[in-house]
């Protein structure tokens, strides 16, 4: 349990410390370059979701926020030693949803900064990336090695 624990602890001091350099360095609306035909830095304030679905339903992700942050907690307590996989994907999840859970309840709104530049897609942050890794690592796992995930799912 511990190591989910602390990889979710690491997934929000670095999510965090992105997002106060975001807020810092660049200016809303603004960009500063990344890698060139890849991604830049482009500061926004997301009320909502993906492509600003659900804007501005501050209590729906509120409350779902509990829920599922509950729910992982309790499937990483459930896991056993031998699941580490596991627990380094509910970390994942669990640091990416508070990551952004915090954003919401300090400003009303989740800060985003990377903006890939090769195709169309909502512009995301480090918590967004943990959340994105930690699904595809239960769905890999779930394929590949059922065995590590929790009875539970």
């Amino acid at each position: 349990m511990i190591i989910g624990l602390c990889v979710a602890f690491f997934i929000i001091m670095i999510d965090q410390l992105v997002k106060y350099w975001t807020i810092n360095h660049i200016g809303l609306h603004q960009s500063l370059p990344g890698i060139p035909n890849v991604f830049d830095f482009f500061y926004i304030q997301n009320t909502g979701a993906s492509w600003g679905i659900f804007s501005g339903q501050f209590k729906l992700f509120f409350i779902i926020t509990l829920l599922v942050v509950g729910y992982l907690l309790y499937l990483l307590y459930k896991t056993t030693s031998k699941q580490k996989l596991s627990r380094i994907a509910y970390g994942l999840l669990i640091g990416g949803a508070l990551g952004n859970f915090i954003d919401r309840l300090l400003n009303g709104y989740v800060i985003d900064m990377f903006r890939l530049l090769f195709i169309n897609f909502p512009i995301f942050n480090v918590a967004d990336i943990a959340l994105t890794v930690g699904v595809l690592m239960l769905i890999l796992l779930l394929i590949l090695d059922k065995e590590q995930v929790n009875d539970t799912i």
